[in-house]
């Protein structure tokens, strides 16, 4: 028998294992906690009463994302510690939100419940992320198949066009459906080009970074270097001519963008890029009716001839007053009246959060985003080989657009796009691809770990 007490043998468990881990542990411990005091606030505040329903909407995610903290601990030792609790605490803040819209539609006798879908979804999530974090343990793995990514992108790309699976809601098609069931491929479309582009840039490097010649006194590259930029331009106005999504397009070009100036370091490529993206949507605004639209709204919000129109800026007005109401410090869960904003589960939820929460409410959940984007901005940095740092600064930008693209829009700053708030907003296809993210990151900051210690 081992004379060791038990004050003795805590520190030396401890020290067994990497301290990410157990800061991850603790951290999801009192993200959890959070979750729960938010569904009790809302029951209190919409109900007057708590009830045991809101173990439904808690013990499942919590549940999850243990199982995920626990693949974590078993194959990805020293993966980094913030990035699980942070999304889980998005996710979890998701949940809550759509569960006190869906007692609210309640209350006024209606059916469109989102709450119990989003449990799932989110619990169906969390469980693939464990399983990339298992597959790809590994990688450079995926530095084997960028073309195969590029082509099975562009396939997730066309489908919401085919004539029998695809479907358009809300003016964008950006969805297919296959009887009761209903996908976004886009979603994973924009992890398969991260992994293309990160691929494809590694390999042509170094002609992208040579100089061809002087035009105007600039040095530019040489034109057949400039056609990735070209096609990838053509690509973004096709996605906005056919998927008719303002905001998917900006998306996918502006990845493009970030990963060629951080492979090259030429700065000539942001600046053209800059020019054709502005240009691209300023034309699609005059000859596309769907896109001038969004454009009037976001110019004229309060114009009558826009807040009356169908698809006009009612919404976005709706978004914008909740928020006013909601002040500095918000009117609390379950207080305000965020039911009066159309969508206000998907495309809106942020100025649902941004009624109940305040400013500060909006300001924290910004930084929560921010530090997610900036702990993979750090995996980047850290990691050695080229295809590595530009995946995971790919996968972070792409996060971070995402966020920009919606808040911009739902504040006013921007016009409207069919985008979500990424972990925030009910969906499956978001989640699953929010989530398949985090567990990449997850993986690339524990490769870029266990270089640094070789």
């Amino acid at each position: 028998m081992s004379n060791v007490s038990l004050t003795q043998a805590i520190p030396m468990l401890l020290k067994a294992v990497p301290r990410s881990r157990n800061f991850e542990a603790v951290l999801l411990f009192w993200v959890a906690g959070i979750h729960a005091f938010a569904l009790a606030q809302i029951q209190l505040a919409v109900s007057q009463r708590m009830s045991w329903d809101m173990l439904y909407y808690w013990a499942p995610p919590t549940i999850s994302a243990w199982i995920l903290h626990y693949v974590l601990r078993k194959y990805v030792l020293n993966a980094d510690g913030l990035l699980l609790p942070l999304a889980f605490l998005l996710n979890g803040l998701g949940i809550a939100m759509i569960y006190r819209l869906d007692l609210a539609e309640i209350t006024r006798g209606g059916q469109d419940l989102f709450a119990e879908r989003q449990v799932w979804l989110s619990c169906f999530a969390m469980l693939i992320a464990a399983i990339v974090v298992r597959l790809v343990r590994n990688p450079l793995v995926l530095r084997r198949f960028p073309y195969l990514a590029g082509a099975a992108a562009v396939v997730l790309l066309l489908l919401p066009a085919a004539p029998v699976i695809g479907r358009t809601f809300n003016g964008a098609t950006l969805w297919i459906a296959i009887g009761d069931l209903s996908f976004q491929p886009g979603e994973i479309a924009k992890i398969l080009l991260a992994i293309f582009f990160a691929g494809y840039l590694v390999s042509r490097k170094g002609p992208l970074s040579e100089i061809g010649s002087r035009v105007l006194g600039m040095k530019i590259p040489s034109a057949k270097d400039l056609g990735p930029i070209l096609l990838f331009w053509v690509a973004s106005i096709a996605v906005l001519v056919i998927q008719r999504d303002l905001g998917t397009s900006i998306l996918y070009f502006g990845l493009f963008l970030v990963m060629i100036y951080t492979a090259t370091g030429r700065g000539f490529y942001v600046g053209i890029g800059l020019v054709m993206m502005v240009t691209g949507a300023l034309v699609a605004s005059r000859l596309f009716g769907y896109v001038g639209a969004r454009f009037d709204a976001w110019l004229a919000p309060f114009a009558t001839e826009n807040y009356t129109a169908q698809g006009g800026s009612y919404q976005l007005v709706q978004g914008l007053f909740g928020m006013a109401h909601g002040d500095v410090i918000g009117a609390g869960l379950g207080s305000g009246f965020p039911q009066l904003i159309p969508l206000a589960e998907s495309d809106f939820i942020f100025a649902a959060l941004g009624e109940e929460l305040g400013l500060a409410g909006i300001f924290a959940i910004l930084a929560i985003y921010l530090l997610i984007v900036y702990r993979g901005l750090r995996i980047a940095n850290t990691h050695q080989d080229d295809f590595s740092k530009l995946l995971a600064l790919g996968l972070s930008f792409v996060l971070g657009l995402q966020v920009f693209i919606v808040a911009g829009g739902v504040m006013g700053l921007l016009p409207l796009t069919g985008l979500t708030t990424p972990f925030l907003a009910a969906g499956g296809s978001a989640l699953l691809a929010n989530w398949s993210i985090i567990a990449l990151l997850l993986v690339l900051s524990d490769s870029s770990l266990k270089r640094v210690k070789e």
